[in-house]
C-alpha cells in the first residue's frame, strides 16, 4: 500500500500529503456510485425501496470512517516510531538483549511492509468480505440503489458492480489492514516483554517506566471513532427508516467499546507479570533499605549516637528519610499495569463520540443545549 501511494503520487517518502490521500481516496469510492445512481435514476427514489441518499450507512462509511482510516496511519505512524524509540533512549533494554530488540523490531517492519500479506487481505476481502458476507448476509433483500436479490442471489446494478469492485474492497482492505497491524504491534509487544527489562519500581509514572506506551494508545483513538461511526451509521439507518430507538443499541455499543479498547489496551497487559515482580522486589529492597536507614536514624538521634557538634535542626538525615518514605510509597502504588483507568476512559469517549449526535433523535438540539447551560451555570 505504502509503495501504491508513492507510485499514485499519493503520498512522499514520510506519509506526508495526507489531504490528497484523503480526498481522491474518498472520492473513487463514493463519487462514482453518486454519478451512475443518478444516471440509473436511484439516487433519490425511482423504483428502488433503498434510495442512494437513503443509505446512511454507506455514507458515514465511505465519506466519515474512510478518511478517519487513512487519517489514522499517519498519527500512529508517528507516534508509534517515537514510543518504539523511548525502549532504548529510556535505557530500558540491556545491552545484552539489544540484537534481541532489534530482531523484534526488524521482524515487525518486514511483516508491516509484507506485499504477501497484503495480498492475502486482498484475496480475503473479495472472496470472502465482497463474494460471501456482503451478498449473502449484508445486502438487503429488497430492490436497493445497488441491486435487487432474486431467489437469494444479489444481481447488482451498475452503482451495485461498483460498490462490490472498487469501493467496499477499498474499505474493507483498509479496515482488515488496520486489524493485522494491530496483531504485529501486540507480536512487537510480546517479544518485548520476553526481554528482561531494566524497570524501576521508583519511577514517577508508577510503572516502572512504561508510562509512556499509553502514548501510542490515545494515537488508536481515531481508529476507534472510525469503528464508532460505522456502528452510527448502521444505528441511524434502523432509527431513522426502520423506527428503531437509540436505546435498543445499548448492548451493541457496550460490546463495541469494549472489544476495541480491549484490542488496543489487551496488548499491553503482557507487561503486567513483569511488573509485579518488579513491584514484588521494590517493596522488598526498598523495604529493607528503610528498615536498614529508620534504625541508624533511631540509634543516632533517638539513643544518643549523634555527635554532640551536629544540630538536629537543617540535619538532612530528616529529609533523606522522608524522601525514602515516599519511595517506599511510590513503589506501593505501582500499577500493574503501563496505562491509567483515563486512558480507558479516553479510549472509550473516541470511540462513543461519532454516535453523539444520534441523541438528537431523542432530545431536540434545543432542549439538550438548555440542558448544558443549566449544568455549567
Amino acid at each position: 500500500m505504502y509503495q501504491l501511494w508513492r507510485r499514485t503520487r499519493l503520498a512522499g517518502d514520510t506519509l506526508e500529503l495526507l489531504r490528497r490521500r484523503v480526498v481522491g481516496l474518498s472520492l473513487l469510492a463514493w463519487a462514482p456510485l453518486l454519478a451512475l445512481t443518478v444516471a440509473e435514476g436511484h439516487a433519490w427514489g425511482g423504483s428502488v425501496t433503498l434510495p442512494f441518499f437513503h443509505d446512511l450507512e454507506l455514507h458515514v462509511r465511505l465519506l466519515v470512517a474512510l478518511p478517519l482510516l487513512i487519517v489514522a496511519e499517519l498519527v500512529v505512524h508517528k507516534r508509534m516510531r517515537l514510543v518504539v524509540r523511548q525502549f532504548l533512549e529510556r535505557g530500558l533494554i540491556p545491552d545484552a538483549a539489544r540484537a534481541k530488540f532489534d530482531a523484534a523490531v526488524a521482524s515487525a517492519m518486514r511483516l508491516r511492509n509484507s506485499i504477501t500479506a497484503e495480498i492475502l487481505l486482498i484475496a480475503f476481502v473479495y472472496i470472502v468480505g465482497v463474494g460471501f458476507i456482503w451478498r449473502t448476509q449484508v445486502a438487503l433483500g429488497v430492490a436497493s440503489w445497488y441491486g435487487a436479490t432474486v431467489d437469494g442471489k444479489l444481481h447488482p446494478s451498475l452503482a451495485g458492480w461498483w460498490l462490490g469492485c472498487v469501493s467496499l474492497p477499498i474499505f474493507q482492505f483498509l479496515l482488515l489492514r488496520w486489524y493485522f497491524r494491530l496483531l504485529i504491534w501486540a507480536r512487537f509487544l510480546w517479544q518485548v516483554s520476553r526481554i528482561e527489562l531494566n524497570l524501576l519500581p521508583t519511577h514517577a509514572d508508577r510503572c516502572g517506566g512504561l508510562g509512556f506506551l499509553a502514548l501510542v494508545s490515545n494515537a488508536f483513538a481515531l481508529l476507534l471513532a472510525a469503528q464508532g461511526a460505522m456502528l452510527a451509521g448502521v444505528m441511524a439507518s434502523r432509527i431513522f427508516y426502520a423506527g428503531a430507538k437509540l436505546p435498543e443499541f445499548k448492548l451493541e455499543l457496550i460490546g463495541l467499546v469494549a472489544v476495541m479498547v480491549f484490542a488496543i489496551l489487551g496488548p499491553l497487559l503482557v507487561f503486567s507479570p513483569r511488573l509485579g515482580a518488579v513491584k514484588r522486589a521494590g517493596l522488598r529492597e526498598y523495604g529493607t533499605l528503610m528498615q536498614r536507614y529508620a534504625r541508624e536514624f533511631d540509634n543516632k538521634w533517638l539513643r544518643g549516637g549523634a555527635p554532640a557538634d551536629e544540630p538536629l535542626i537543617g540535619s538532612a538525615d530528616i529529609q533523606s528519610l522522608a524522601d525514602l518514605g515516599h519511595s517506599i510509597e511510590v513503589v506501593k502504588g505501582m500499577r500493574l499495569v503501563p496505562f491509567t483507568m483515563q486512558t480507558v476512559l479516553q479510549l472509550a469517549v473516541a470511540t462513543l463520540l461519532p454516535v453523539l449526535p444520534l441523541t438528537l433523535t431523542m432530545i431536540s438540539l434545543e432542549e439538550l443545549v438548555l440542558r448544558l447551560l443549566k449544568a455549567m451555570f
